[in-house]
């Protein structure tokens, strides 16, 4: 079924030299939520929660630099660097503080961030990103450990596309899909690798950096996930001070395959639930 984020307006805004896309809906009051869009997905990956998560407040969602259709940038493609780059978008977009719902690659860069500039974040929703090299799937293991020439050669849109239709639990949209495909296309998803690739150096830091994080943080896993088990979700249960962990019967896709529950899961936790966290 075709969801209300297909009808909003597109938009891109210059961010630190670089072209990000956006859309925005700013109706509503009360904190704003910033979603971040997974890999190798796109904003529109929210297409079944959007019209849940504006019920919540202003909403605006973002594809990182490199994801989606934004412009890609070498120097962002690791966790921290993006996190960093999220310090300076949250403010170019009108956010002073928002609930960030940040799942897969974004869990990691809004984590990095959170330890840096806490005033910018009320909560985190995260999840379905790898946090520790232990608990990596072994196809997302795989590709942590490939290398650029690996890939060189192949459109990495046929293949995403072709990944989301047979692994997503729902029918998903054409309009969707093909914006998935627009993504990845050519090298944009070889490129976009380099991200995973910087998992040896960074998760390690990423976990010493945990304990001091005081923002809450609702983690939601997929059960099923092949490339980042719930095991996940637990670490960061475990090891940050104010964490929730959820599993939802689900693939690696869980805003898609399970998008009632997910956005359930949000509403509840944004609603009120992140201030017992």
């Amino acid at each position: 079924m075709v969801k209300a984020l297909l009808k909003e307006e597109v938009s891109f805004l210059e961010v630190a030299g670089v072209r990000v896309r956006f859309i925005a809906s700013r109706q509503g009051d009360g904190i704003p939520l910033l979603l971040t869009c997974p890999w190798p997905e796109s904003i529109f990956a929210f297409n079944f929660i959007w019209a849940d998560m504006c019920r919540l407040g202003p909403v605006i969602a973002v594809d990182l630099p490199g994801f989606g259709q934004s412009e890609a940038s070498k120097a962002l493609m690791s966790p921290e660097a993006m996190g960093d780059f999220v310090m300076e978008l949250m403010p170019a977009i009108g956010l002073t503080r928002a609930h960030v719902v940040a799942p897969d690659v974004g869990t990691l860069a809004v984590l990095f961030a959170a330890s840096k500039r806490p005033d910018l974040f009320e909560s985190i929703v995260a999840g379905s990103g790898a946090v520790s090299m232990d608990l990596l799937g072994d196809p997302l293991a795989q590709i942590v450990a490939s290398r650029h020439s690996d890939f060189e050669g192949g459109d990495g849109g046929d293949q995403v596309v072709a990944l989301v239709s047979a692994t997503a639990r729902v029918p998903i949209a054409p309009e969707v899909l093909e914006d998935y495909r627009a993504a990845s296309k050519g090298q944009r998803w070889n490129d976009a690798a380099e991200f995973v690739r910087a998992y040896p150096a960074e998760l390690p830091r990423l976990a010493a950096a945990l304990s001091g994080i005081k923002t809450p943080v609702l983690a939601i896993s997929g059960s099923d996930d092949p490339f980042v088990p719930p095991s996940n979700g637990e670490f960061l249960r475990d090891n940050l001070p104010h964490c929730k962990a959820e599993v939802v019967e689900a693939g690696h896709f869980v805003w898609e395959d399970a998008s009632t529950t997910y956005a359930r899961l949000v509403s509840n936790w944004i609603g009120g639930g992140y201030r017992f966290a």
